[in-house]
């Protein structure tokens, strides 16, 4: 699981075994950015072995797309099938409200950039389709997580920019005829990454505040913090579940050939 903002209190439910900040980890960074620890846990969350990433590093904080994507080579190096990515997002759409989840069922690449340029592109097919992208057996799990604990949730496209200003409503509601849902700084390249490393692929927004031209208020950091923070039971009690009701599913439910 990569732990973006809004989804840090999912550690207190993590009994650890391995705890290393980044900067001791050969070619990862420290995140610049509040609200991301910068800390790979090796533990079990709710009984359930899982390997963490607490917070991320963003291309807006100046690196390149292959050092923010290069824990999820790690984690594909490690033995690692599936992974969940977090995020805070704005709503675009109407009836998302802060505190609401969106599962990403796909998105859009409004970055400007792909991870996969450059020759140097390691491991796969640098020519990937991407038309079924966010699993849809995860999605389900994550459906039925948020079903035991009754959690709103609801499903949608996720669309990327570069960052780290935020948008103006002109780009909102230009976003929101390219058919987004919800719009964000991240994601979408580790997204693109694990597939091409062969890795099952889910997405999960916590909407921390109203894109921009949606309300009166300016937007801000700390408002998505806070907003992060608020959420934070809630996202914590949704993670757990779909841990548990990972652990217990045959990982190769729902696929023509095993995953293995």
């Amino acid at each position: 699981m990569v732990l973006g903002s809004g989804f840090g209190q999912v550690l207190e439910r993590v009994t650890p075994e391995l705890e290393v900040p980044y900067r001791q980890l050969p070619g990862f960074a420290a995140p610049s950015v509040p609200g991301h620890a910068g800390r790979l846990l090796v533990g079990r969350l709710a009984g359930v072995p899982t390997i963490l990433l607490s917070g991320r590093l963003h291309y807006y904080e100046g690196h390149s797309l292959a050092k923010v994507t290069l824990p999820i080579r790690v984690l594909a190096a490690l033995g690692v099938r599936s992974v969940l990515l977090t995020n805070a997002a704005g709503g675009i759409r109407g009836s998302l409200r802060p505190g609401d989840f969106m599962a990403i069922a796909d998105h859009i690449n409004g970055m400007g950039v792909n991870p996969l340029r450059t020759s140097g592109a390691a491991g796969g097919d640098r020519f990937l389709d991407l038309s079924a992208l966010y699993d849809a057996w995860l999605r389900g799990l994550l459906r039925q997580a948020a079903r035991q604990m009754g959690v709103r949730l609801r499903h949608g496209i996720y669309l990327a920019v570069a960052g780290p200003c935020y948008e103006t409503p002109a780009e909102i509601r230009a976003f929101a005829r390219w058919g987004a849902d919800a719009v964000g700084m991240s994601t979408v390249p580790e997204a693109i990454v694990a597939r091409q490393c062969g890795l099952r692929v889910a997405g999960l927004s916590c909407i921390t505040n109203l894109a921009a031209g949606r309300s009166a208020q300016p937007l801000s950091h700390p408002e998505v913090l806070a907003a992060g923070e608020r959420s934070g039971a809630r996202a914590a009690a949704l993670l757990s579940a779909f841990a548990r009701l990972y652990a217990a599913a045959d990982p190769c439910t729902g696929r023509q050939t095993c995953c293995a």
